[in-house]
């Protein structure tokens, strides 16, 4: 069952493929008036693995992510080494602006909804007005519609939501290594006890590696500073291969969640006892309003 939607995503994918031949960059001109000073390619796509890149989609092109976690390796045979269990998110992600990207999904695991606004704030250009490093901020919200236990106390809708405030801070130090930190904060409108605070803060590592002109090495790690009881810091290592419109993303990790709250603060695997989950991303990029479209509406 879980392979035949394998299948049926990869034929979704050569479908829409098909119907827009072009192949579409990414981040194609994400700036129509960019100064050649700027510096691209700090990342091969807008997630690094599960965490946001500083990358953003480019203006009016709409980004269509599949994402699929399998389960643990140490699972064994029996399920085929976590094969026999998988998550998917399916996204989307709009370039509305220069500096504006906007996405939502959906995720299998935990029956999740997610939505994020990503801003640019600071891009990291050479010549005159030299500038080390970009920035940007983002906010996202999850809901999770997953039905609760039967319980003395009914939820409201909004103790389901939980937030996600982090500035991503990235510098590319040469065509072959980027990195970038991100501090972060996660909200939640619920926990489960008094003594279980609202706000959880940690603070992501991530790098990229070219091996390559088509080839990246990716990492990541979390370092949490507020810490839910049995759960880990998630580490995942990734290899990036961009073939035209498609970049795929094949990675291992200790978390199988989609979303900042659950990859985050939610990890129940280790990398000491080979609780790895193998994972994929798949992106097709498609322009759905060309860039001078926009001419009226720089930021």
């Amino acid at each position: 069952m879980k392979l035949r939607s394998i299948s049926i995503a990869f034929i979704i994918l050569f479908a829409f493929s098909k119907a827009n031949a072009q192949n579409v960059d990414l981040f194609s001109e994400q700036s129509f008036d960019q100064s050649p000073d700027i510096t691209t390619g700090t990342f091969k796509s807008t997630r690094v693995v599960n965490g946001q890149s500083i990358e953003n989609v480019g203006t009016g092109v709409l980004d269509f992510r599949i994402s699929h976690r399998f389960g643990a390796l140490s699972q064994g045979g029996y399920n085929l080494f976590g094969l026999d269990q998988a998550t998917m998110r399916l996204g989307l992600d709009y370039g509305l602006f220069n500096r504006l990207t906007v996405g939502i999904g959906r995720s299998t695991y935990e029956k999740q909804y997610d939505a994020f606004l990503k801003f640019r704030i600071i891009r990291q250009q050479d010549g005159q007005k030299f500038i080390p490093f970009s920035v940007s901020y983002v906010v996202s919200s999850m809901y999770k519609s997953l039905k609760p236990l039967p319980t003395t106390y009914n939820p409201y809708i909004s103790d389901k939501f939980s937030f996600a405030h982090q500035l991503l801070i990235a510098s590319k130090i040469n065509d072959y290594f980027s990195i970038q930190l991100s501090p972060i904060l996660v909200h939640y409108n619920l926990v489960d006890s008094v003594q279980i605070p609202n706000d959880f803060k940690s603070l992501g590592i991530s790098s990229r590696i070219r091996i390559s002109k088509r080839v990246n090495i990716t990492s990541e790690y979390f370092y949490r500073f507020d810490k839910l009881s049995g759960y880990y810091n998630p580490l995942s290592f990734g290899v990036d291969i961009e073939t035209g419109g498609h970049v795929f993303q094949l990675h291992v990790s200790n978390s199988n969640g989609m979303t900042e709250r659950t990859f985050i603060n939610e990890t129940t695997g280790t990398w000491s006892k080979n609780d790895l989950c193998f994972g994929f991303n798949i992106t097709r990029a498609f322009i759905i309003r060309k860039p001078r479209e926009f001419r009226e509406a720089r930021w």
